[in-house]
């Protein structure tokens, strides 16, 4: 039986070098894989693309990257998109492939993705899109070159049976699509509030003042740190509200909406 095959990705240590992406160009790029691939065009198209998200505002600003590419879903809509039988196929490990020479460029496929894997080549009327380097696979490799470039093993790509543990603390992008998409990510950052607090009167920051964050009952604590700072990570979307208190004098935040990381900037403890 052939093993089924599935990218695991974690964003906590992808740190935005962009191996991944060059070395997905490197490899397709000016070369001919057929029957895989036809050479990626050099500009225009990202088999493998690292997205740059850049939260909060200054100076409460966090960043971090997720690499996108064909989630090779199980319920692939490509693959009922596509008019012509055979022209996109999904292989015993799971791998979908555009077929370079079956396909016609009708640019179904590329409509229905809802990742925006899939790019169309006016040069040579297909569509094309990351093979999981099938063509390296079937010829020893253990992982796709982008895997391969990876210096901190954000990237990594196996059996499914043996990274099961690991998928099922992990989330896919979009899911209300219901694809079932096989590329799998690990730590995908939520949402943050934070702040610096200060007193107004000693214009000085307020250290170690008690900072409680509440929700629908549930009630996150931390304290200001050495720079009158403090965050709360990992939040939901929802609405919140925050006591800050030190020394008896107290000060409440309602309403703090997170359907966008907040940065409350310098508060007044007074």
């Amino acid at each position: 039986m052939v093993s089924q095959k599935v990218f695991l990705i974690d964003i906590s240590i992808c740190n935005g070098c962009y191996n991944c992406q060059i070395a997905c160009k490197d490899e397709h790029v000016a070369n001919d894989w057929t029957p895989y691939a036809k050479p990626q065009p050099d500009t225009g198209q990202f088999w493998l693309k690292l997205n740059e998200y850049i939260r909060g505002t200054v100076p409460k600003v966090k960043m971090h990257y997720i690499p996108v590419l064909c989630m090779h879903c199980e319920k692939a809509p490509c693959l009922s998109a596509c008019p012509v039988k055979g022209a996109i196929y999904k292989r015993e490990d799971n791998l979908v492939i555009v077929d370079p020479v079956k396909c016609t460029g009708c640019r179904n496929c590329v409509d229905v993705c809802p990742y925006g894997a899939i790019y169309y080549s006016k040069d040579l009327n297909i569509v094309q899109k990351c093979t999981g380097c099938a063509h390296l696979l079937d010829n020893g490799w253990k992982e796709p070159r982008c895997v391969d470039a990876c210096p901190t093993q954000a990237l990594r790509f196996g059996d499914e049976s043996e990274l099961k543990s690991l998928i099922q603390k992990a989330e896919t992008l979009k899911p209300e699509t219901q694809t079932k998409p096989r590329v799998y990510y690990l730590n995908i950052p939520k949402k943050f509030i934070g702040g610096t607090v200060y007193y107004p009167i000693e214009k000085e920051v307020v250290i170690g003042a008690a900072c409680t964050l509440t929700s629908n009952g549930r009630m996150l604590t931390t304290k200001t740190d050495s720079y009158g700072d403090f965050w709360f990570e990992g939040l939901e979307e929802g609405t919140y509200s925050l006591k800050i208190k030190k020394d008896g004098k107290i000060k409440q935040i309602d309403n703090i909406g997170t359907q966008k990381d907040v940065n409350l900037g310098d508060i007044p403890l007074i």
